[in-house]
């Protein structure tokens, strides 16, 4: 049987991860002590990596393909085919970004303040072309982890990561500037991208979790409206496309369907009711295929 190498993130992505691709069809079961979860996919076999070092391990082709964000692509200069982008992080379907972060009292108010000044971060390589473009010498050293607590002791600032600004206030820091905004890729060993079992398998494996992110942020709605309010009430509905609709045994009513935006649901449901609709029911969605 034909089997496609594929690893997904180990850490902070790995929950996502695994509930994307329940949403796209496949069920992974990570047990406490194993690297190589099961999944009812025969076809694909599976090994948890940290994102880090996920590129680097497609590139040598230890791997076919596997979920990594850009920064770690970039950080390791791995040459790899990317497949799609899946905009999904750790808290929500938002990019991440790397900042230069300094102490809320600190003296440092831009990135020429750090002339001569010492960084902290995981992201040295990236870094490192960021001051470069910025025309500042300073001296970048890898971070171990817990990248908050180099500042002020071992660093004037760090680069870290964040996705909505909390760690860095919790630990009294302000970003200056955003060093790159990163998404999580969907990449490949370019040996197995020639291969025609292994690229198909790959490129419906996007497919799949690209409808499984769409429908994140998506639900239906289905009600019953009188034909005489229709156009009004269609009017109502930001819908993909026009709703579906499909004749009633009651006389004069349709059935009406369609799929909309999460966030908009509670401004739209109300107007539905006072125009005229009925029966209105609201349900998740675990893929929806533009």
């Amino acid at each position: 049987m034909n089997k496609l190498k594929l690893g997904i993130p180990k850490g902070s992505l790995e929950k996502s991860t695994i509930e994307l691709f329940k949403k796209a069809g496949f069920n992974i079961v990570v047990s406490e002590r194993s690297y190589a979860p099961f999944c009812d996919d025969e076809e694909l076999s599976i090994t948890l990596i940290r994102a880090q070092e996920m590129a680097r391990y497609v590139e040598l082709g230890t791997l076919d393909a596997g979920l990594t964000g850009e920064d770690w692509i970039l950080e390791c200069r791995a040459r790899v085919k990317e497949v799609t982008d899946l905009i999904y992080a750790k808290g929500g379907f938002t990019p991440v970004k790397w900042v230069v972060a300094v102490p809320v009292n600190s003296k440092i108010r831009k990135i020429s303040d750090l002339r001569g000044k010492k960084i902290a971060t995981e992201l040295v390589s990236v870094v490192k072309q960021y001051l470069k473009k910025k025309r500042v010498k300073a001296d970048v050293e890898f971070s171990w982890g817990a990248t908050e607590a180099k500042v002020p002791q071992f660093a004037d600032a760090i680069v870290e990561l964040t996705e909505t600004g909390g760690s860095l206030r919790a630990n009294n820091l302000r970003a200056i500037d955003v060093v790159l905004e990163s998404t999580t890729k969907l990449i490949a060993n370019s040996d197995a991208w020639n291969n025609d079992w292994k690229r198909k398998k790959i490129l419906n494996l996007a497919i799949l979790l690209e409808g499984a992110l769409i429908a994140g942020e998506k639900v239906g709605l289905k009600m019953n409206v009188p034909i005489k309010k229709v156009e009004q009430i269609t009017k109502i509905l930001p819908g993909m496309r026009n709703p579906t609709i499909s004749p009633l045994r009651e006389k004069g009513w349709v059935a009406l369907e369609v799929i909309v935006n999460e966030k908009q649901v509670r401004e739209i449901i109300p107007k539905l009711k006072q125009t005229g609709a009925e029966g209105i029911i609201e349900y998740p969605l675990n893929k929806v295929i533009p």
